[in-house]
């Protein structure tokens, strides 16, 4: 008689791409990639390819709030990552649903990719819902994972350099209680992809050879969805990153071309 394995399960909360590069449809892929089931609850709809976004619709609060508790009563996850989630009335309902019911989970398992400044500079969260993310739902994260120009208005600092990005890592730990990736991909004048994780008490910079003649779509994504995934299956905070590190510069350095774009391979 065959023995079935069980897999942990995994919730990306997030944007749908239609592309196929970024959002829901990445962390997908990533958590196959790692031998963990993905769930998802769809927080908004994207009109987007490699190249640019169109449009966005989010979802409504009601139907955001039922998927999750459609996941809960039958999958209950593991662990949680949130990527785009657009309207501050998202942020809402995906915050007070854990902090009423799964307060526990989040504060070990949650990963916020914070998401409203893409790295081509597209602003993907609407002005008044960045009050409600840092309030609302950063206080809740296990760990949140910003880019360079989300980490600068998160610390209200400028980062020029590796030293500003760990003293924008613990500014940012320090306001929101959470562990800190900042992610130092686009960082100028350096010969590395340098990140930089803080939790208080562990500090890690992790450094990885760019690659090059390469423009990829979804890094970030992939990247929190990676980490995310690492934790569904029983790895510490700062092992999930550094799994979620080596996954992300695997995936670009084996990236392939679909028409004029590249696109991670995650498997």
């Amino acid at each position: 008689m065959t023995k079935r394995k069980t897999l942990p399960v995994a919730l990306t909360i997030a944007g749908s791409d239609s592309g196929g590069g970024a959002g829901v449809q990445a962390d997908l892929k990533a958590f196959a990639a790692l031998g963990v089931h993905g769930t998802s609850a769809i927080a908004c709809l994207t009109a987007q390819n490699p190249r640019r976004v169109f449009a966005v619709e989010a979802c409504s609060p009601k139907m955001l709030r039922q998927q999750l508790e459609a996941v809960f009563e039958e999958l209950p996850p593991r662990a949680v990552k949130t990527g785009m989630l657009y309207s501050a009335e998202n942020i809402l309902v995906v915050a007070n649903f854990f902090r009423t019911h799964h307060s526990s989970l989040v504060t070990r398992y949650l990963v916020v990719d914070p998401v409203f400044i893409s790295t081509s500079g597209a602003h993907l969260l609407k002005p008044d819902a960045l009050k409600v993310l840092k309030q609302k739902l950063l206080p809740l994260a296990a760990l949140v994972t910003p880019n360079l120009d989300e980490a600068e208005i998160l610390a209200e600092q400028t980062i020029c350099t590796p030293e500003a990005m760990r003293a924008a890592a613990k500014k940012i730990r320090s306001r929101f209680g959470c562990a800190v990736l900042l992610k130092g991909g686009h960082l100028k004048n350096c010969r590395e992809a340098v990140d930089v994780y803080f939790d208080g008490t562990t500090e890690l910079l992790l450094a990885a050879p760019f690659v090059k003649n390469i423009s990829t779509h979804g890094t970030g994504c992939t990247y929190s969805a990676a980490i995310c995934a690492a934790l569904a299956l029983g790895h510490d905070l700062p092992r999930a990153v550094a799994i979620g590190k080596n996954f992300i510069t695997q995936a670009i350095s084996d990236s392939y071309k679909i028409g004029r774009h590249f696109a991670l391979r995650n498997f």
